[in-house]
């Protein structure tokens, strides 16, 4: 396989999951009577943190002297990793505290 043809492939995976944890956000806001902040605050903090991570890891690749499509695979690698963390935390099933 081709370099590009990899890229495309995993950047397609990442979009899906992406998708998947946007989902599963919008049903935990939906299901709760009250906001849920400290979501949104990790949400914000997590793509913040992200970012940062790949704007470095890009930095060093490029003085590196590494060329396009090492880099792209960098940074939806560590994209990746970050969502699919996402989203087997939203997916688990959250205990149900039960009152008598």
């Amino acid at each position: 396989m081709t370099p590009w043809f990899t890229l495309a492939r995993d950047a397609a995976r990442l979009a899906i999951d992406a998708q998947s944890v946007v989902a599963l956000r919008l049903a935990r806001f939906a299901r709760s009577t009250e906001f849920d902040w400290l979501e949104a605050q990790r949400m914000t903090a997590e793509k913040v943190a992200a970012l940062a991570e790949v704007q470095v890891a890009t930095a060093i690749s490029l003085m590196a002297g590494k060329r396009g499509p090492a880099i792209a695979k960098k940074a939806v690698g560590i994209y990746g990793k970050r969502v699919r963390q996402n989203r087997r935390r939203l997916s688990r099933r959250r205990r149900r505290v039960t009152r008598r």
